[in-house]
């Protein structure tokens, strides 16, 4: 579980990332950069923000290189969406080749994709605060039973001896047991909703 959260936190950095890069790559082509300039120069600017070990510092490196011996955009865009293996990524590397070759509107293209990631990462973003705030709800409500039990164990002891001393009493109080236990793995499952 904690490895799945480590490895999701990682993908979510990398897609922000990947935003970010986009966005200044966008720039880029607002400025009358070619394309391959374009990438060029978003390394460079993203080199400012992430250090060079970074993920997409290391991506961008190599998609510069790509270009440096000759190799197609499409192509390097299309072999780091493999590398990746990010949905979005993928969908932007499928749009911008095929905006290449029909000789569609790259800046457009590049600026509504880039605004489209941005809004999925901020949904997923309130998606994340929502359940996290759920999950912080569900470990109080399944703490509360054993408070209340302990408080009238210690302020009504003679109530708590007609719950557990007699046959009527445990019966009552195993079944309230059972449906706690349910309700409790219940409410497990619905807070391990993967978004």
């Amino acid at each position: 579980m904690m490895a799945e959260a480590a490895c999701r936190k990682k993908e979510e950095e990398f897609a922000k990332q990947f935003k970010e890069a986009i966005q200044t790559l966008s720039s880029a082509l607002n400025t009358g950069y070619s394309v391959e300039n374009a990438f060029r120069e978003t390394r460079k600017e993203l080199q400012l923000i992430y250090p060079e070990e970074a993920r997409i510092s290391r991506e961008l490196q190599m998609i510069v290189r790509q270009l440096r011996m000759q190799v197609p955009v499409e192509q390097a865009l299309e072999e780091f969406a493999d590398r990746a293996a990010l949905e979005d990524l993928r969908s932007f590397a499928a749009v911008f080749a095929s905006a290449r070759k029909s000789g569609g509107d790259l800046i457009a293209i590049i600026r509504d994709t880039s605004a489209q990631i941005g809004d999925k990462i901020d949904v997923r973003r309130e998606i994340d605060t929502i359940l996290a705030a759920k999950q912080y709800e569900f470990k109080v409500m399944a703490a509360v039973p054993y408070g209340i039990i302990g408080y009238m164990t210690a302020a009504f002891p003679e109530f708590m001896g007609g719950l557990y001393g007699n046959l009527a009493g445990t019966g009552v109080m195993t079944i309230c047991l059972a449906v706690y236990m349910s309700a409790y793995y219940l409410g497990l499952r619905i807070i391990r909703i993967d978004v």
